[in-house]
């Protein structure tokens, strides 16, 4: 109990509304046979309760559920982030409960109540997708963690990624009439040493006991790994320098921070500050980029990012895809938007359109950028100036759209190749870096999705 009401003494005393916005918070870790299921759990504001609730009350999340549930009731506000769920070996957006019952209508209801948004990207990997469930996605294999905690385990991927949940989602949807899976997106850090290692020259881990140093980290080989035991034998090398939350909020405090949350008004990114929104609808002005207005004529148009879009008949809807890059980071190499959807057969489909380009237009039939010759040289890691783009504005209609068949749609903006934090470690030590670790990345940021069409 007394360190619980440190944490929130420190949340009280840091809070500067329209500076700096804190959260009372925690996080709960159930971890079933090293499968993970954590969540972040944050209050509204500065009534929480006497105590957490953790995983000695129970590992089942749908009791965290009810447990919210119940302090709502008694004016206390509250809502679970599921993190990290490509280490939960399938069980994080498993297709029945946590003790194995049909998933039903109040389930989904429950779950979307109390977890409207859940964690694209953090430092123990990335959840969009992988390889595996997306074999066409030319970019799914981005820092891809796969070893369940605490162990040298590999855990699968059916069940723990995000882009087959939002799929699974709509499934549901057309049998229940509710879906489970329709969440918004953030990216967070996960680190417990009180700092976000989220640049990749600058990289200092996770953990700090185990990951605190080079020799921990290895990102190049060192003598003696042979005989590293327990935890420090985990990948950390594996581990990505990410991520970061986004929201579009009126102000910069709890109560309309949380609100986006609420309504899904988010977006993730790997670390990079990139500024990426999506709106959808009917009716936009032409040349609406222009207006200095954009955001009010496009909230009146339209639903953001987490919304649902009302049908327009036969009608295809406009999607107003926007990003800027961090000026501190690589350019801008595409914008993409996700397509997915359940087709007639019940199989869970994708497609991934390039919508804009650094250099030139996408191809009409393959809807892929041409290549932008962006290149980095990774022996001293300096971004090139001048490669890149700074902005996309982007109005986009599908070109597949049907009205009848429920949907979601998201945005992926990929930056131009940068030097992965472990190449900027081996060149610190003038090492050469590990065998089988990418020496660049594509830094990239997420959209939360909006939803179309179905009856």
């Amino acid at each position: 109990r007394s360190s619980w009401k440190e944490i929130g003494a420190a949340a009280e005393r840091y809070y500067e509304p329209g500076k700096f916005t804190t959260f009372h918070g925690y996080e709960y870790t159930s971890g079933p046979d090293d499968q993970n299921l954590h969540r972040v759990v944050l209050f509204r504001g500065s009534a929480v309760p006497d105590l957490p609730f953790n995983t000695m009350d129970s590992p089942n999340p749908e009791k965290l559920w009810a447990w919210l549930d119940g302090l709502r009731a008694k004016g206390v506000e509250g809502i679970a982030i599921p993190h990290n769920s490509n280490v939960s070996n399938g069980l994080m957006f498993d297709t029945v409960t946590y003790e194995g019952d049909p998933i039903t209508a109040e389930y989904a209801a429950t779950r979307m109540r109390n977890e409207p948004i859940v964690e694209m990207t953090q430092v123990k990997g990335t959840s969009d997708t992988h390889p595996a469930l997306s074999p066409d996605d030319d970019w799914a294999d981005f820092e891809i963690y796969e070893t369940l905690l605490g162990t040298l385990r590999k855990g699968k991927p059916d069940g723990s990624y995000i882009r087959q949940a939002l799929q699974r989602g709509l499934a549901f949807e057309a049998a229940l009439g509710v879906n489970p899976y329709k969440f918004g997106l953030i990216g967070s850090s996960d680190t417990h040493n009180a700092g976000g290692p989220i640049e990749e020259d600058h990289y200092f881990g996770k953990t700090g006991l185990n990951d605190g140093v080079p020799e921990g980290r290895r990102a190049v080989i060192f003598p003696g790994e042979e005989n590293l035991q327990g935890a420090a034998k985990s990948p950390f090398y594996e581990w990505s320098a990410a991520g970061l939350a986004g929201v579009w909020a009126e102000r910069n405090n709890r109560e309309d921070i949380y609100a986006a949350f609420r309504r899904k008004e988010t977006f993730a990114t790997s670390g990079p500050r990139i500024k990426v929104r999506l709106f959808a609808g009917y009716d936009f002005a032409p040349g609406i980029f222009k207006a200095d207005d954009f955001a009010a004529q496009a909230y009146a148009g339209g639903v953001p990012m987490g919304g649902d879009l009302a049908s327009g008949g036969s009608k295809a809807p406009t999607f107003l895809a926007q990003a800027l890059k961090d000026a501190n980071s690589g350019g801008m190499q595409r914008l993409q938007i996700i397509r997915g959807w359940v087709d007639d057969k019940g199989e869970l489909r994708e497609k991934i359109y390039d919508i804009a380009c650094d250099k030139g237009k996408p191809d009409v039939k393959t809807h892929r950028c041409p290549d932008n010759g962006a290149t980095i040289d990774t022996s001293t890691c300096e971004i090139p100036k001048g490669q890149g783009s700074v902005q996309f504005n982007v109005a986009w209609k599908d070109p597949d759209y049907d009205p009848n068949r429920r949907a979601f749609y998201y945005v992926r903006v990929l930056e131009n190749p940068t030097c992965r934090w472990s190449t900027w470690e081996a060149n610190r030590l003038g090492m050469k870096a590990r065998p089988g670790i990418p020496l660049t990345i594509q830094e990239r940021a997420w959209t939360s999705p909006i939803w179309t069409g179905g009856a």
